[in-house]
């Protein structure tokens, strides 16, 4: 899998764009800057983003290309990031410890879904907020973006049941245009989410 990123993330060109992903940007911009944790990171744009509001942001992801490009991304924009080179597996928090989580279409197989969304919303203090946005199964039949296999993809009764301890939780699917980079670009059937732990 490391292969498959670096191979995506090879360019010169930034595989999802520079600009931070809408739903994320629309959520982040209303809560006050802390510590802010970036699962999957790629090659930086949100957390480049956050880190120009004032959030002080610790990113993470196993692809050694990525990592280069959003350091290269945050030097542009005058900021720095904290990017850890891991994978879900491997990589370790303090618990309770993240005002904020950004999972930005963070797929993974099935049978790893459940165990690592409790992981990483360990991480998050009581009372943190967790966004996300992904792809729902009914992405499957359209060709703008994504994992090509069903059970990468998420539903409304998956997400709820891993997120099932949070305080709050608001989950909607819907279609959206999205207009990130080469790889997601078109109408796509996404799924969204905000939690407060």
């Amino acid at each position: 899998m490391n292969n498959f990123w670096d191979e995506r993330y090879s360019s010169t060109e930034y595989a999802y764009g520079i600009e931070p992903n809408e739903y994320y940007k629309q959520n982040i911009l209303e809560l006050p800057p802390g510590k802010a944790l970036f699962p999957a990171e790629g090659e930086g744009r949100n957390a480049v983003f956050a880190a120009k509001l004032g959030w002080d942001v610790t990113a993470f992801d196993p692809s050694i290309k990525g990592n280069k490009k959003a350091n290269r991304l945050a030097s542009e924009h005058n900021v720095s990031i904290n990017y850890i080179i891991s994978d879900y597996q491997n990589v370790s928090f303090e618990k309770d410890y993240f005002d904020f989580m950004c999972l930005t279409f963070a797929h993974m197989p099935g049978k790893m879904r459940e165990n690592v969304h409790r992981k990483l919303a360990s991480f998050l203090k009581p009372g943190g907020t967790i966004i996300l946005e992904a792809f729902s199964k009914e992405q499957i039949s359209k060709n703008t973006g994504g994992p090509r296999d069903i059970d990468f993809l998420f539903s409304k009764k998956e997400l709820k049941s891993d997120f099932a301890n949070f305080s709050s939780l608001s989950i909607t699917e819907t279609e959206t245009q999205l207009n990130e980079g080469v790889f997601h670009q078109g109408i796509s059937s996404v799924i969204r989410l905000v939690g407060i732990k």
